[in-house]
């Protein structure tokens, strides 16, 4: 199977958690407590990830200057996106219960808002699934477990407010299913299309990227876990740091 298509598949695997989340929250009930576990431990891989994977790499072929810019540049995009998103009714996406003010995300534009949030958060997760793919042919499949973790809230809170607002499971999961393709297709382009440039691209594009991830634990995740699991997001977060670093360095060493 070509590796453009295999970078597809697992980006459509990480962004079918967002299809899982929509169900559980149509079906069932998930202790918030639970759910923002999901959520420290989450970001604790994610950290890693971006750490080992991403920044470390792209230092070692692009150097301080290029990373920096990208790391930097990668946070700035991110976040006056976010802000942008944000004020249309998707502050709250990654939320697995109520809001501060104890109201769900209940519209239909915060709902669809919402949506277009885990465009703005999945799109570079995705692409960074394809670009890891280029230097060794093989998925990172730590980075994949993280962001597939990180969906599952997004798609819990958006398809809730959906609900309530009276859309169909038609239109919910259908919506739904729709960004988990794009999320595969955002894989597959980040293999074919940085293939053919050079190291020092490639570099530049893993660190935008994970000064983008990075920004949206700082403000979409971290906030969340802390405020549902309380003192023990610490602790959990750090759990999933290190199982991450452990399992990527026994990979690395097979």
């Amino acid at each position: 199977m070509p590796l453009a298509v295999q970078a597809g598949l697992w980006g459509l695997f990480s962004g079918s958690a967002l299809v899982i989340g929509a169900a559980i929250a149509w079906f069932t009930h998930v202790p918030r407590r639970i759910i923002g576990a999901v959520m420290a431990f989450g970001s604790g891989v994610l950290i890693s990830a971006l750490s080992f994977e991403l920044m470390d790499e792209a230092y070692r072929t692009g150097g301080f200057d290029s990373t920096s810019a990208g790391f930097l540049g990668g946070a700035a995009i991110y976040t006056a996106a976010n802000v942008v998103i944000n004020k249309r009714g998707a502050r709250h996406r990654k939320r697995s219960g109520q809001h501060p003010g104890g109201q769900q995300p209940s519209d239909e534009a915060g709902g669809l808002a919402i949506a277009v949030g885990a465009l703005l958060d999945g799109i570079p997760e995705s692409i960074v699934i394809g670009v890891t793919m280029i230097r060794g042919g093989a998925v990172s499949w730590v980075a994949v477990v993280a962001i597939f973790l990180s969906n599952v809230p997004e798609g819990l809170s958006s398809a809730a407010g959906m609900k309530h607002a009276g859309r169909s499971a038609f239109y919910v999961f259908g919506l739904w299913t729709g960004i988990a393709v794009i999320s595969g297709l955002a894989a597959l382009a980040g293999y074919s299309i940085f293939s053919g440039f050079s190291q020092e691209i490639i570099a530049a594009t893993e660190a935008v990227a994970a000064g983008a991830i990075l920004a949206m634990i700082s403000d979409t995740m971290m906030p969340e876990a802390f405020e549902v699991a309380h003192d023990y997001a610490g602790l959990i977060t750090v759990a999933g740091f290190l199982c991450a670093f452990v399992l990527s360095k026994l990979g690395a060493s097979q």
